[in-house]
C-alpha cells in the first residue's frame, strides 16, 4: 500500500469547505482524471475514471461522516483504496483541508508512476483546484450533513 498526505488552506469557514466536499458529483469540477461521480446512495458513490489512458469504474463507500469534521471512504469494488479527508478550523474565514489516502498501484505502469511521485503531485493539484473552485464561488454548491458512524468491523483505524 502506497499512502500520500496533503493539506491546502482554504479561504473559507470550515462548514463551507466540508459541505462542498460532500458534494461528490462536483469532484469533476477539480479533480482530474475524474470523469463521473454518482451518488447512489447517502454513503454509496460510483465513479468513472481515465487517469493514464486506464479507463476505471468502482464504487466507494462513506465509513465514517462529522460534520465539519472528517469524511472517510474505502473502495468497494475496482482499484483499492481508502483515505480520509478532515477539515481544520484556523481561524473564522480560513480551513485547513487535510487528505491522507491509501492505494494499491495495479499495473506496472501504476506502480512506475506512484514510485514517481505522479499520485502525489496529482493529489497536491487536485486539492489546489479545489481552493480555486471553492474560493472563487464564495459558497457551496450543496451540502450533506449526515453523520456515519464507523462499524464495529473497521476498528478504531482513526487516520
Amino acid at each position: 500500500m502506497t499512502t500520500i498526505q496533503k493539506s491546502v488552506d482554504v479561504a473559507t469557514p470550515v462548514r463551507t469547505a466540508y459541505n462542498q466536499w460532500t458534494q461528490f458529483e462536483s469532484f469533476p469540477n477539480f479533480m482530474e482524471g475524474v470523469d463521473e461521480i454518482t451518488q447512489q446512495t447517502p454513503t454509496r458513490t460510483h465513479w468513472k475514471t481515465s487517469i493514464g489512458g486506464v479507463n476505471r469504474e468502482f464504487d466507494a463507500e462513506i465509513t465514517e461522516q462529522h460534520p465539519d469534521e472528517r469524511v472517510a471512504w474505502r473502495s468497494v469494488d475496482g482499484p483499492s483504496h481508502a483515505g480520509v479527508v478532515t477539515f481544520h478550523r484556523l481561524d473564522d474565514r480560513t480551513t485547513r483541508v487535510h487528505l491522507q489516502m491509501e492505494y494499491e498501484p495495479e499495473s506496472v505502469t501504476e506502480k512506475a508512476g506512484s514510485a514517481l511521485g505522479v499520485v502525489d503531485h496529482r493529489i497536491e493539484g487536485d486539492l489546489e483546484r479545489f481552493k480555486q473552485f471553492i474560493e472563487k464561488r464564495g459558497a457551496e454548491t450543496g451540502a450533506w450533513r449526515g453523520d456515519v458512524q464507523p462499524s464495529p468491523q473497521q476498528g478504531t483505524d482513526r487516520r
